[in-house]
């Protein structure tokens, strides 16, 4: 089998890879397990360069386990690697390209050649709620609350796709989920709604998401 460790900036993103990615990635030989950045008891949050190092150093010692990030671009400090650079480029995909080269490049005066190797960053553009206007009458249905499915189609329908949802103290999609249901909470909601969607329509929704799931699977099973 092939292991990957997935540090994940808060909750949201650990329960979603627990309820929605663990198990199809098990059915292809790749054991995803997720850990929140930080120590022991650390319930996510502040991510940054010298603390995502340490987590690295200590997960890539063993050199059978691969490793990755699931990180919201939004809320990644204006000192990390490449943010504000990538911030003044036009498209998601360029400031994720921009952003995840600055990162491996900050990186590589930290870890050696064999365990930089391993390691696939990844940032979500520009929060994980982005993910969930993939299908705005299932985001509806998983709150429970059918009646904003029209709202939700209206904030979609807006960009080119759910990604490009923007980052902002206003509009990131977190904030405009809050602002139609105040009650939204990001854990309890947010891995519910994405269950209620599906893996493979956010997939098909969001092409950064479903590359960097393409490459974890393109791992394989270990021989080992």
């Amino acid at each position: 089998m092939t292991r990957v460790c997935v540090i994940c900036e808060g909750q949201t993103e650990e329960t979603f890879v627990n309820d929605v990615l663990v198990r199809p990635f098990a059915h292809q030989g790749v054991y995803l397990s997720a850990a929140l950045i930080g120590k022991p008891g650390h319930k996510g949050g502040r991510v940054n360069l010298q603390r995502l190092t340490r987590d690295l150093r200590a997960i890539l010692s063993d050199p059978a386990i691969y490793c990755t990030t699931f990180f919201d671009f939004y809320g990644l400090p204006a000192d990390f690697p490449g943010k504000q650079d990538a911030s003044a480029l036009p498209t998601p995909a360029a400031r994720a390209a921009h952003l995840l080269d600055a990162l491996t490049q900050a990186l590589s005066t930290h870890l050696d050649a064999q365990a930089l190797r391993r390691f696939i960053p990844y940032v979500q553009m520009h929060e994980f709620e982005g993910l969930l206007f993939s299908a705005p009458d299932a985001l509806a249905r998983g709150i429970d609350q059918p009646q904003l499915a029209g709202a939700f189609h209206a904030i979609r329908d807006a960009f080119a796709t759910p990604e490009d949802i923007n980052d902002s103290p206003q509009t990131a999609p977190s904030k405009r989920l809050a602002a139609l249901y105040p009650p939204y909470d990001k854990v309890f909601h947010g891995s519910i709604a994405a269950l209620d969607i599906g893996l493979a329509t956010i997939r098909a929704e969001c092409p950064l998401f479903d590359g960097w799931l393409s490459t974890l699977e393109a791992l394989g099973p270990s021989e080992a």
